[in-house]
């Protein structure tokens, strides 16, 4: 989800348009409003101008107007940015006053360069009213003010206030009383019969927020005057249609660069995501951060650290990025910070997460390139690089980054996970020494060693969002007691170790992930019972559970897989975010087995995830959760997710859960239990719901909660911790709090990430858990250490018992992975030389398949490199697609195509149809290129004769293969062989089987006129000729070329154009079955 805010030209458009249908005709919005840019000024464009736009809107001359800035500006009649009552030439000449000028506005400095132009509304202050909807996660909430304006004052706490559940659409009535009671009784029904139509516009529209301040009653008219509106961007596919071309401008104060729109276009043509938003080119400290959360720790970091006005960009990749992706987001970056100089040197943090599944040497690999193209003026510029990343192939991804900076001598310092994610930054900005980073003192272990408890044993298992404990309540305590029963408080069921799921999307490596998972866990049987996949039939995959394989099904339809499997209780949905609500709708008819629904999607529009809370509310599952996977073996080793620890989380963030991972374990005797209940604005689950859980579990000691900027479910957990509903150590921090730093909007790397008020933002949520007494640490850094001194304390008090290390399950590397670090070897079944599809661009014979377009090398240029590994000259090629030409058909009298024509009407398939006339290709029907060519080539290259050739030909009583037509001769010519001959003597170097070919012809002619040199013949020898003499092929090459039957492949390949030509000929002259006529057959017995 991301409400992205639109000007006000395009929110009155939308209303121009659409609020006639949704009103039954009752309310209409004149289209007259006009936008102005700068392109009126440019000479460049000369057929736009004032006069231009008047000729189009000739009403800009018949009425007084209104003119104000169109860029997001608020307060702009407090601003002295409004011309009201004006003429239109007052109005151009207010336009050209302020046209690419630079202003300020409160605290921030901008460029005006759009304007809109309306007509005056003459009107009383009576007149106005103030009027927002905007969306929450219950449905849509109505503010209204009977007196609106420029002077309206706190409206949060004036307005009247009307919530609209989901799926409910308020009466008339219902709006008029709740809202209008301050109205004159004479204008409550059309201003409540407007709002009525307004809502059902703005929720079909997929607006997220809308203000109209005021809007103004004349009459029977009402006009909206100010208008301030945001789209759900990622509802585009739903509605984009009704939203037509709709721009997304920046804040007002920040310019758009065009490398931001070339970032956006890149990650417009990839399912990852790449973001950049430039916040001061000037700047000295630029980012290079991998996944959402992530960003914002080291934006934070940074400003925190006093540093946020020399942050030069915010943005981020993730979603295992292309190499050739990686390299463009980088080279974007390292050209905008190479442009200027920096006495003091400039700093690059390449910086994330422990990602999940991209591999990071990979993606590194885009960014050493760009590295190396940048190195020149990475070091004239005094630019120093550093890098903490951890991950997939990490170890890999950090060598070679090591590598990349002694080879090219730019300064790059690489650190891993032992490191904390945001250590590098203090150390980038000078602050710390590389060698004083700090790194958080092992955590108090146990002082004698423990029997593991059935508590304590290894089993716990995990869907693709949660981190769960082990199987500890489905079994006997460690002092006898009855088993505890399952914790299902605030409505969500806990992972245990007979958890069963069901998987929607034909993800195998997240599978395979999880088998490998539970089997590192010691679970007897896998976590997934099924799959699902709606494009294909019912049918099995193999997956293996540790060096044995297993079976799973994969079914279309969800209802059958849940009557096969009653056992399953959990979903994980991968549908892509056009399918998410009908997949989970689907779902959701199955409530009464699967109770809880992992959706890992992103873009889902906000409509739809809250009609989905909504849904799943009604049928009363577990939970929802909408967020990503987790991480590969390697890292769960390290985190020691293999057994259950004390601690408990719950994070906004899905990547940021990694690093939480990674944290706890250094910090703690490790994870319970995560959740990561994602960045987007309505989450399935809330915080609040899962602390909950953890302070009835009596295996959690202390728990940790990750939220971030945006929205106010921490707010939730205040009243929670104040009133006593929690009382277990609570270390919590919100990530954010470099929004300060920006005097305009901010929207970070989760949908969710962005204050709408004071009230959302992270140092107020940061500041209320600590009043309400959650242990908040000063920044990020030391969230670290705030874990460790809690777990310290916990046990130093005797609260705490810290868990048994037990061995590290072994489970079997994955074959592919293992190949793809280099760590075994095997040889290939096959081995293919010509075509290469694993990277970026196909490539045939090791050109990129653009490059093949781009030289425009047809058809005769591909078989070059298919067939060859050679690209041919233009003539060479020009000549092979004359061949498939002149070879293409021959009539439906001959044997192939009259198979084929046989084959079509007995009611076959083309492929069928076109195998059937292949077949008949051999010694009499097509097969006498490879001949000819043997024949005339051997004959040649020994020295014979022409006629000594053909007297050796006739004492043997053989045919010469390529000489003799049944109807063409001397006199009557086969036009096909007159083409190829006269192209190959115009054309190729040399023609020497050619000629001796045609002087055979000459001696067999004098026999019979019939016996030239046929289209077979003359092909084959040309071909000979040509290979021989173009440069590409040596002889020898040349003559194995023909040897191994590129010329019966020429044959085929043309005739099959005739052959397909044939099938489509009696289809469409709907042919019925041949059946061959008795008087065509001689029917003989035994007597004959």
């Amino acid at each position: 989800m991301s409400a992205k805010a639109i000007r006000e030209y395009d929110g009155k458009r939308l209303l121009g348009k659409w609020l006639a249908d949704y009103s039954s005709g009752a309310h209409t919005l004149e289209s007259r409003f006009v936008q102005i840019t700068p392109i009126i000024f440019d000479a460049k464009v000369p057929s736009i101008n004032f006069d231009s736009v008047v000729r189009e809107n000739p009403w800009l001359l018949e009425t007084k107007l209104v003119v104000k800035p169109d860029q997001l500006i608020k307060r702009r009649g407090k601003a002295n940015l409004l011309l009201l009552n004006a003429t239109w030439a007052e109005v151009k000449e207010w336009i050209t006053a302020r046209m690419s000028r630079e202003i300020q506005v409160e605290v921030v400095t901008g460029v005006l360069d759009h304007f809109i132009v309306e007509p005056f509304v003459p009107h009383a202050s009576t007149d106005e009213y103030y009027l927002c909807l905007q969306s929450n996660r219950l449905g849509e909430e109505i503010l209204f003010h009977h007196e609106g304006g420029v002077d309206v004052g706190d409206v949060d706490a004036k307005a009247l206030r009307l919530q609209i559940p989901l799926e409910v659409t308020p009466t008339v009535d219902e709006i008029a009383t709740q809202l209008l009671f301050n109205v004159v009784p004479a204008r409550q029904t059309i201003i409540a019969s407007f709002i009525s139509s307004l809502l059902a516009l703005y929720r079909d529209l997929n607006f997220v927020y809308m203000e109209i301040n005021p809007i103004v009653v004349v009459g029977d008219k009402i006009v909206p005057l100010d208008m301030a509106a945001k789209l759900d961007e990622t509802a585009g596919f739903l509605c984009g249609t009704k939203w037509g071309e709709i721009e997304f401008p920046a804040p007002f104060g920040r310019a758009k660069f065009p490398e931001e729109a070339f970032i956006a276009e890149l990650d417009g043509k990839t399912g990852a995501s790449l973001k950049l938003t430039i916040l001061n080119h000037r700047g000295r400290v630029w980012t290079m951060v991998a996944g959402g959360g992530a960003s914002v720790v080291y934006a934070d970091t940074i400003s925190d650290l006093g540093f946020g006005h020399e942050l030069a960009n915010y943005g981020e990749y993730s979603g295992a990025p292309s190499e050739a992706h990686t390299y463009q987001y980088a080279r974007t970056i390292l050209d905008l910070m190479t442009r200027e100089d920096d006495p003091r040197g400039k700093v690059l943090i390449i910086g994330g997460g422990i990602a999940n599944f991209t591999d990071v040497a990979q993606t590194f690999k885009g960014i050493i390139t760009a590295i190396t193209d940048f190195q020149d003026k990475l070091k004239e510029r005094n630019i120093t690089i550093w890098l903490r990343r951890a991950g997939p192939n990490y170890q890999e991804g950090l060598r070679l980054m090591r590598e990349t900076g002694e080879s090219t001598g730019v300064p790059i310092h690489v650190f891993g996970p032992e490191t904390h994610i945001t250590a590098i930054v203090p150390m980038a900005l000078g602050l710390v020494a590389p060698d004083h980073a700090q790194v958080p003192p092992p955590p108090a272990e146990a002082k004698t060693p423990i029997e593991p408890s059935p508590a304590a044993s290894p089993g716990p298992s995990r869907d693709a969002k949660t981190t769960s404990e082990s199987s500890a309540h489905a079994t006997a305590s460690e002092d006898g007691a009855p088993a505890r029963s399952l914790i299902q408080d605030q409505g969500i069921v806990r992972m245990e170790a007979h958890t069963r799921c069901i998987v929607y999307g034909m993800q195998q490596r997240a599978v395979q992930g999880m088998l490998d998972f539970d089997y590192l866990c010691k679970r007897e049987t896998p976590s997934v019972a099924a799959m699902i996949f709606p494009f294909s039939q019912n049918h099995y995959l193999k997956f293996y559970w540790g060096t044995s394989e297993r079976l799973i099904p994969v079914f279309q339809d969800i209802k059958e897989a849940v009557k096969k499997y009653p056992d399953v209780s959990v979903l994980v949905n991968f549908s892509s975010f056009r399918s998410v609500f009908s997949s989970t709708m689907e779902a959701l008819a199955c409530s009464d087995t699967i109770k809880t629904h992992a959706i890992i999607a992103e873009g889902v529009p906000e409509s739809q995830t809250r009609l989905i809370i909504k849904r799943a509310a009604a049928k009363n599952p577990g939970c929802l959760r909408i967020g990503n996977t987790g991480g590969m073996l390697d890292n769960i080793v390290q985190s020691k997710l293999y057994r259950p620890g004390s601690v408990a989380y719950v994070s906004k963030s899905g990547g940021m859960s990694n690093e939480l991972n990674n944290i706890i374990s250094q910090t703690s005797d490790g994870v319970f239990e995560g959740v990561a209940i994602g960045g987007d604005k309505y989450p399935g689950s809330t915080f609040i719901q899962h602390l909950l859980r953890y302070q009835e579990n009596p295996e959690v000691k202390m728990m940790v909660l990750l939220g971030e900027v945006g929205g106010t479910d921490e707010f939730e957990v205040c009243r929670a911790l104040q009133d006593g509903r929690i009382t277990k150590p609570l270390v919590a921090w919100c990530i954010g709090t470099c929004a300060k730093i920006f005097p305009f909007e901010v929207q970070f790397g989760h949908a969710g990430a962005c204050a709408t008020g004071e009230s959302e933002t992270a140092e107020a949520k940061n500041a209320a858990l600590a009043h309400a007494g959650a242990i908040v640490p000063r920044n990020f850094d030391q969230f670290g250490t705030a874990i460790r001194t809690a777990y310290d304390s916990l046990v130093a008090s005797g609260a705490l018992v810290p868990r048994p290390e037990v061995p590290v399950p072994a489970v079997p590397m994955d074959y592919a992975w293992a190949k793809k670090l280099g760590m075994i070897r095997k040889p290939a079944n096959f081995i293919s030389s010509i075509t290469d599809d694993r990277g970026e661009e196909l490539t045939y014979a090791g050109m990129p398949i653009s490059h093949v377009f781009e030289n425009e090398m047809g058809v005769g240029g591909v078989l070059g490199l298919l067939w060859f590994k050679r690209r041919l000259p233009p003539y060479a090629t020009k000549f092979i697609e004359m061949v498939l030409m002149v070879t293409a058909d021959h009539g439906p009298a001959v044997s192939g195509a009259h198979n084929t024509i046989v084959t079509a009407r007995a009611g076959k398939d083309l492929i069928s149809s076109l195998v059937s006339g292949l077949m008949t290709v051999g010694p009499r029907f097509g097969g006498a290129l490879d001949q000819a060519a043997e024949m005339f080539t051997k004959a040649y290259d020994s020295g014979m004769s022409p006629a000594d050739f053909v007297n050796k030909m006739k004492a043997s009583n053989q045919l010469i293969m390529g000489i003799g037509h049944r109807i063409k001769s001397t006199t009557n010519p086969d036009k096909r062989v007159t083409i190829i001959k006269e192209y190959a003597l115009a054309h190729f170097p040399a023609n020497n089987i050619l000629n001796f070919a045609l002087e055979v012809e000459q001696i067999t002619t004098k026999k019979r006129s019939t016996l030239i040199l046929n289209v077979d013949g003359a092909i084959a020898v040309c071909f000979v000729d040509l290979l021989r003499n173009c440069g590409a092929f040596t002889q020898e090459e040349a003559d194995e070329q023909i040897a191994d039957g590129c010329l019966n492949g020429l044959f085929v390949l043309g005739r099959s154009i005739g052959f397909i030509g044939h099938y489509l000929d009696q289809k469409r002259l709907k042919q019925p079955l041949y059946r061959h006529p008795w008087d065509d057959i001689s029917y003989m017995d035994d007597s004959m």
